[in-house]
């Protein structure tokens, strides 16, 4: 598993999944820090990478695009430090671990788990 970290999450979360067994980097180490979403997405289409994000139009973009890849981790909290979400990350991570490599959004908060299959349909 490969993860590609957005800019709107702390570049200590490199380490955190490396201590975990999971290949990381953090955006601003490959790429343009303004880049828009879409290049991000199709980075980490291109290298096999899930992006791991606190920004709903990566969902978004999931859903109007009706695409199979790349899976999407979105964290749904206020507090996204690595000391406060790493286990619940870890966790869904291993839970996941299947859906995430066959194509999906995953949405981690403190209260719950959800995931989506991609392509994302619309009903």
């Amino acid at each position: 598993m490969k993860i590609v970290i957005d800019m709107n999450l702390s570049p200590q979360w490199v380490s955190v999944f490396q201590a975990h067994g999971v290949s990381a980097v953090h955006w601003s180490a490959i790429g343009n820090p303004s880049a828009p979403d879409t290049e991000i997405m199709e980075w980490a289409l291109n290298n096999a990478h899930i992006v791991f994000t606190h920004d709903l139009d990566f969902g978004a973009i999931l859903s109007a695009t009706q695409a199979n890849a790349p899976s999407v981790i979105q964290v749904r909290t206020q507090d996204v430090t690595p000391t406060h979400l790493e286990p619940f990350v870890i966790t869904a991570l291993q839970q996941y671990e299947d859906s995430l490599d066959a194509g999906a959004l995953l949405i981690i908060d403190e209260a719950k788990l959800r995931v989506r299959l991609l392509p994302i349909r619309r009903n």
